[in-house]
């Protein structure tokens, strides 16, 4: 199996897991004398033999992401923590500049007026940069997700 698609089964176990619970809640209580529409007993068995498929593949995708180079020789698992952090300084810098952005909304001369402290269009060049970095850094992850194959 391809890295990838056990990334697909473990988005798919989620899901099954999110499932399981929203229909152990709603059997969890019945009313005196009814039967619950689904058996509990076996609904918590399906969530431990869910979960632990989950815990069994998470496992392997992190072996499997701890151990495998990429082109430039770092691992997928850096990779993947480098990506991540390229998002989060993205998400800040364009925050940034969202919150940089003067809007005149005066109705009198007397009202205070505000400027940026910040060099907005330097900042929207250094998200772009980052968004780019982020982009191929992605490209580079997905396409070794196809290649390489999970570790057991």
């Amino acid at each position: 199996m391809k890295l990838a698609e056990a990334l697909i089964q473990r988005a798919d176990h989620r899901k099954r897991l999110d499932q399981l619970r929203e229909r152990l809640l709603r059997v969890a209580r019945v009313q005196e004398g009814d039967e619950p529409a689904e058996d509990p007993a076996a609904l918590l068995a399906e969530t431990e033999r869910t979960a632990a498929g989950l815990t069994r593949l998470i496992q392997r995708i992190n072996r499997t992401n701890s151990t495998t180079p990429l082109d430039d020789g770092r691992t997928i698992a850096d990779a993947i923590a480098e990506r991540d952090t390229l998002q989060l300084r993205h998400s800040i810098v364009t925050a940034l500049i969202q919150a940089a952005i003067i809007k005149q909304d005066r109705f009198t001369k007397s009202e205070v007026r505000f400027r940026s402290s910040v060099d907005i269009v330097a900042l929207q060049r250094q998200a772009d940069n980052l968004a780019q970095a982020y982009r191929e850094l992605d490209t580079k992850i997905q396409a070794a997700n196809w290649l390489v194959d999970l570790i057991d």
